[in-house]
């Protein structure tokens, strides 16, 4: 469906007897989330899991408002709810409510209830690649810019067991205040290619993966599925993937790469993990 330089989808909510019956077409048609980087476009795909809408903004030419969109039911696509944005591409800039904020590359943006929010890019032929991600909100924050450098970082795993990566926390409690957002960016390093390993679940908050800086001829496997009954996803360059709340989350890759995550649900605790012993996994 299209509205001026706006696309959207819908992805309904799957249960996971159903998802256990899914072939390789099924899966991807529920989960997965491609073509969200189209130049001069913006592209939504909304989703039943929390109502999270996950989305991508390239402008090239003029710059591209962020219009409202049937799914959400208000007069401004803001009105209802919060927006948090990362730059995965050129350099660019993000109006919101009058007031110019510039992003680099991995640079992030979070937008509060109620704002209007427009995107441009310094360099037409090294557009911004803006990552759009948004949830339900009760209340009004305030616009914050985070920079890659300025972000909670974590250094975990190794390199013995294929999962060393940096994990930057752009959204957390001591942080930009969010009604339910949790956002951040994790890179693998040089010969690391396992990510969320050991895997974990959460039932309180839903998860939407996009996985990009992954060579062209490189492919990341994201795991989903209950535990006993896991799928995987084939996923390539900035490609995004949804992740319910009964699912695994993990993946590995045939090579390193960094992916952005982002959480909406009952609980904004990063922490708040139910973790997966390897020897229960099917």
């Amino acid at each position: 469906m299209s509205e001026s330089h706006m696309n959207y989808s819908i992805r309904h909510a799957i249960d996971p007897a159903a998802a256990a019956r899914m072939g390789t077409e099924e899966l991807r048609t529920n989960f997965h989330v491609p073509g969200l980087f189209e130049a001069g476009r913006i592209n939504l795909t909304y989703t039943l899991y929390d109502r999270m809408i996950v989305g991508g903004a390239v402008p090239t030419g003029t710059a591209l408002a962020l219009e409202t969109i049937k799914p959400t039911g208000t007069p401004n696509f803001l009105d209802r709810r919060e927006l948090v944005v990362v730059n995965i591409g050129g350099a660019g800039k993000i109006t919101t409510d009058g007031e110019t904020h510039s992003l680099a590359t991995r640079d992030m943006l979070y937008a509060g209830m109620g704002s209007s929010v427009a995107f441009a890019s310094d360099d037409p032929g090294n557009p911004a690649k803006f990552y759009l991600l948004s949830a339900p909100a009760h209340s009004k924050h305030p616009t914050k810019l985070i920079r890659i450098g300025d972000a909670k970082r974590l250094d975990l795993g190794g390199q013995e067991t294929s999962n060393e990566r940096s994990i930057f926390q752009f959204i957390h409690p001591e942080g930009a205040r969010t009604c339910q957002l949790v956002v951040g960016m994790t890179t693998l390093g040089t010969g690391s290619v396992w990510n969320t390993m050991p895997p974990h679940v959460h039932d309180r908050r839903m998860e939407a993966y996009l996985y990009f800086d992954l060579p062209e001829n490189a492919r990341v496997f994201h795991l989903m599925g209950e535990p006993a009954e896991t799928r995987h996803i084939v996923m390539a360059n900035e490609e995004a993937v949804i992740s319910p709340p009964w699912s695994i989350h993990s993946g590995c890759g045939t090579a390193n790469y960094t992916f952005v995550w982002a959480m909406a649900g009952d609980n904004v605790d990063y922490t708040d993990v139910d973790p997966v012993p390897l020897e229960t996994m099917r």
